[in-house]
């Protein structure tokens, strides 16, 4: 009788899995839903998605005019092709572009809509031809093209074509109806909206067509404990303001944005009742820098002209007002570069003297050192009872909210990748432990970390995060995500974070000479991609034809010869071995004296952001 029990609820078990995929396939299927876009010589038609919708969108390729049509006008002769999506239009050289989703992968599905990844795009001109451009404005043409394909192949563009993926469970909850009425694009939180300036060319009437796209990652998993199905989810959506990359964006703007700020939402849905957990991440809110310079560790430089009080105190305002109490766990190092940033952090944070702000240091590479990784737990047992008083956002199966989350965990350190990632998985564990004890799937006294399935879901895809938000903002892999996948501090883990470091340092400093489109070249794109930059069409000259001061090419060029014939002289000796000694010492010096002023002259020798920011309008 017993082992037939235990027959029968794996058997119920398997069933239940199977059902459930099989609903979710026939749901998502149903789902799918892409639009047209017909093209004649004279203009772009594109179909809304919404089925049995008649709106066509025109576009008119020579006067840049979109209007409202409908299907009856779309000529029989027009070229038809599927796409999934618009993601706005842009000016280039050569004039305007459109750019659409012409690939998506489904994610999951979050409260019954669908969530997707767009995969491939297309990038379309208006113009029939380019013949009308000079020989060097088609080449500029030509960079800017690569420019805006080199941001779009940047993988973690998400979107949704009937839900608000912009705003945390929370923020949705407490809306008016006047929000819900609103469009998607008219109602995202524009922090969080990557095509937002590809979309201003749309009014407000054309925003059915206008799909809110955002740059992170999205893992939805369905998840089993004690027999239980749930949906576990986690969402990162990264800042389009003072979006950049390593090194070449820290600190904050003059309004406050921080670099590489994302915010991180785990969700946990059960038999109609959810739950969230908010987080945030981003640069050290005041005004310092970190250019490349040929050195492995650029040492960050605290601006000594700028009055970091108003920008810090904009950004804590903001965030204040967002998501409630702070909590900032700064965890760079308290030696060496990294002290004065901390100092600096704990100043402005004591001078502010508001009360619902709360800094904490830790020095994270002092406490894990020599593989002690166990030392975590001291931060996260410092916060819990913080923790417990932020509390996390819940509704019950009735539709009731039960708990409101009252403020975040600020997490930082020099690149807000690798060491913050751990730091919030650990918080993001112990609220889920709490979540899901609530909800009944967890029985009384049972651990996260003793269901091994579960475990494996959660670790790895807290470290697929970390990766997404690394190769986004650093151009690798993230480091230490050996620990973030098993629990423990591996020595292949120490070896990959070396290698990882080193491939970081190779595109810091050299991306143009390798072409591997990088940093620079990609905070370039970004820029351009956001309309932090904008491009005119008339005949003037661009910041791509600014050369590169004689020294770039000189400099290097001596050095490699000098060295070249000290080697040469160690190879082939003189007559005598004083005479060999003189050729070698006056070449080494040669090599020498050359690799020394490189090295002081190292921020010219490092490739640097070309195009200029466009000032922002008040």
């Amino acid at each position: 009788m017993f082992f037939c029990n235990i027959f029968l609820r794996a058997f119920l078990s398997v069933f239940l899995d199977i059902v459930f995929h099989v609903v979710a396939s026939v749901y998502l299927s149903r789902m799918n839903k892409t639009a047209c876009k017909h093209t004649t010589p004279e203009k772009f038609f594109i179909e809304a998605c919404d089925e049995g919708a008649d709106a066509v969108l025109a576009i008119d390729r020579v006067s840049n005019e979109m209007t409202l049509t409908g299907k009856k006008d779309v000529p029989p002769s027009a070229v038809t092709r599927p796409i999934c999506g618009i993601m706005g239009t842009i000016r280039l050289v050569a004039g305007m572009y459109l750019i659409v989703i012409t690939r998506k992968r489904n994610v999951g599905s979050l409260l019954g809509h669908a969530v997707w990844k767009a995969v491939d795009f297309d990038v379309i001109s208006y113009k029939k031809t380019v013949l009308h451009l000079s020989e060097i404005q088609s080449q500029e043409n030509k960079t800017f093209l690569s420019m805006i394909n080199n941001v779009l192949t940047t993988d973690g563009f998400y979107f949704c074509t009937d839900y608000d993926l912009t705003h945390t469970l929370q923020r949705l909850a407490n809306t008016s109806p006047d929000f819900q009425e609103m469009s998607l694009l008219e109602r995202a939180d524009q922090r969080f909206v990557w095509n937002g300036n590809l979309l201003r060319e749309l009014g407000c009437t054309l925003h059915k067509f206008a799909l809110p796209v955002v740059h992170g990652f999205i893992v939805m998993k369905p998840c089993r404990i004690n027999g239980k199905i749930f949906e576990w989810i986690l969402i990162s959506r990264r800042s389009c303001f003072r979006a950049g990359v390593r090194y070449y964006v820290r600190g904050i703007d003059s309004e406050g944005h921080a670099a590489n700020f994302v915010e991180t939402e785990q969700i946990v849905l059960y038999e109609g009742a959810k739950a969230s957990f908010v987080q945030t991440r981003g640069s050290m809110p005041f005004y310092w820098s970190q250019r490349p310079n040929l050195k492995y560790k650029p040492k960050p430089v605290i601006s000594k002209t700028t009055s970091h009080l108003d920008g810090f105190q904009r950004h804590f305002d903001s965030q204040l007002l967002i998501y409630g109490k702070q909590s900032i766990l700064n965890l760079v190092n308290q030696k060496g570069s990294e002290k004065p940033l901390e100092q600096a952090f704990a100043k402005m944070v004591s001078g502010m003297n508001n009360g619902m702000l709360n800094y904490i240091a830790f020095d994270f590479h002092k406490e894990c050192s020599h593989m002690r990784w166990d030392r975590l737990q001291i931060l996260v047992d410092a916060v819990a009872e913080t923790q417990d008083e932020y509390g996390y956002f819940m509704v019950n199966s009735e539709g009731k909210t039960v708990a409101q989350q009252k403020g975040v965990f600020r997490s930082n350190c020099m690149d807000c990748l690798d060491r913050t990632n751990v730091i919030q998985s650990l918080l993001a564990r112990r609220s889920l432990q709490s979540q899901l004890q609530r909800m009944g799937v967890l029985n009384v006294g049972q651990r996260i970390e003793e269901q091994a399935e579960f475990e494996k879901i959660y670790k790895n895809a807290w470290a697929d995060n970390a990766n997404a938000c690394a190769v986004q903002y650093a151009g690798t892999g993230a480091l230490k995500t050996d620990f973030t996948r098993t629990g423990k501090r591996t020595r292949w883990g120490l070896l990959m974070d070396g290698w990882n470091s080193m491939i970081r340092y190779y595109k810091n400093n050299f991306s143009d000479w390798i072409q591997t489109v990088w940093f620079c070249w990609f905070q370039d794109s970004i820029d351009l991609f956001l309309g932090n930059f904008a491009v005119d069409e008339s005949d003037g000259p661009t910041p791509l034809r600014v050369q590169k001061d004689w020294k770039f090419l000189t400099l290097p060029i001596v050095m490699l010869v000098a060295f070249s014939m000290c080697i040469v002289c160690l190879l082939m000796a003189g007559d005598t071995w004083t005479e060999t000694l003189a050729y070698v010492m006056f070449w080494g010096a040669a090599s020498a004296i050359t690799a020394t002023i490189i090295l002081f002259n190292g921020q010219d020798f490092v490739d640097a952001p070309k195009l200029v920011h466009k000032e922002k309008m008040d």
